[in-house]
């Protein structure tokens, strides 16, 4: 009896397993596969359909098993949730395999696109620089703590931070000028790093024909259409442009009942990465647009106008995505709006 689907419960070291035939019925029921025994197991089977949870390690697995000949999809863990059986079972890694097997038959589920090696490599960079964008706020907000214990408060703005702690070093007292001190040289060497990161960055987004097109819009510069190309490839996962906008967040919520319809907040759901880089591209083009006189710009200070500056900016954002998204499965087909 052949297996059609088979649900897999990832971890680091040991996996479960959940099989089922053309009737539904369990046929491989595995609660603990060691790592080294999966890839061999998944080849011994038939051609079927696996589902995994779109997890650390999901998109190298699905890379194998489409080797092997397999159809992979992944799922986001929270739409996962409700098939598992809670009630009945409890939390156990075979009541999730089981959960992921019954999610993967369902004809709405929405996937995870997989992601290629090159895709991985261009986010490896968006990451490692993310990071560091993080270590540097956090020791500017470090500085500031600081300094504040000595009666110096310096404002939010990074570049006052620098100038102010390093006008001040010299006034601190014993080791307070040692530690300050070490704190604005750990700021330089971030600093350093962070524009070689945005150099890699810029020679990955020349490289690729995809993101070049993409930095024809305004709004979306190199870092953000690396991003685009590197999370969903050509965009062929998505039907249209609003459900790319509504995988990142930046469409409203609906509370409707009784025939009217209650339009809430954006969900802010999918990657926060993502959404932030359209967010602040979108503030650059509402910024820029008063110096314009394209159709893009007159609707955008069109709508600050009626709506204010934040409604305008996650507009903008969202139309940006929808056009992303165009361009990006329509290719050559794409025209650029006037």
């Amino acid at each position: 009896m052949s297996i059609l689907y088979v649900g897999i419960d990832l971890a680091k070291n040991v996996f479960a397993v959940h099989g089922v035939d053309e009737h539904g019925k369990p046929a491989l029921v595995r609660a603990s596969v060691p790592r080294g025994k999966l890839h061999a197991l998944m080849a011994s089977l038939a051609p079927c359909t696996i589902g995994m949870e779109a997890c650390s390690g999901a998109h190298h697995w699905a890379r194998l098993f489409g080797a092997l000949g397999h159809s992979v999809r992944l799922m986001a863990p929270k739409f996962v949730t409700p098939y598992r059986l809670s009630g009945k079972r409890g939390k156990t890694d075979a009541a999730d395999a089981a959960a992921i097997c019954e999610a993967l038959q369902r004809p709405n589920m929405r996937f995870v696109p997989v992601k290629s090696l090159e895709q991985q490599a261009t986010l490896t960079l968006h990451r490692v620089r993310q990071g560091f964008v993080e270590q540097r706020t956090a020791l500017i907000n470090r500085v500031r703590g600081l300094l504040s214990e000595f009666g110096i408060v310096m404002p939010l703005k990074a570049s006052t931070v620098r100038h102010q702690a390093a006008a001040a070093l010299e006034d601190l007292p014993g080791w307070a000028n040692t530690a300050i001190g070490d704190c604005l040289s750990e700021l330089h060497r971030l600093d350093e790093r962070i524009v070689q990161y945005d150099r890699h960055v810029a020679v990955q987004a020349r490289q690729d024909a995809r993101a070049c097109a993409l930095m024809r819009l305004h709004g979306i510069g190199e870092t953000t259409a690396t991003a685009i190309v590197a999370m969903v490839g050509n965009g062929h996962e998505f039907a249209c442009g609003r459900q790319f906008a509504a995988w990142l967040g930046l469409v409203p919520g609906q509370y409707s009942s009784g025939g009217k319809t209650r339009l809430g907040h954006i969900t802010k759901a999918g990657d926060g990465y993502l959404r932030s880089l359209f967010v602040l591209g979108a503030r650059s083009v509402l910024n820029a647009a008063k110096g314009r006189t394209d159709v893009l710009s007159g609707w955008a200070l069109a709508l600050q106008e009626r709506r204010g500056y934040w409604r305008a900016v996650v507009a903008i954002a969202a139309k940006n995505a929808r056009m992303a998204w165009a361009m990006l499965a329509r290719g050559e087909g794409f025209v650029m709006p006037a």
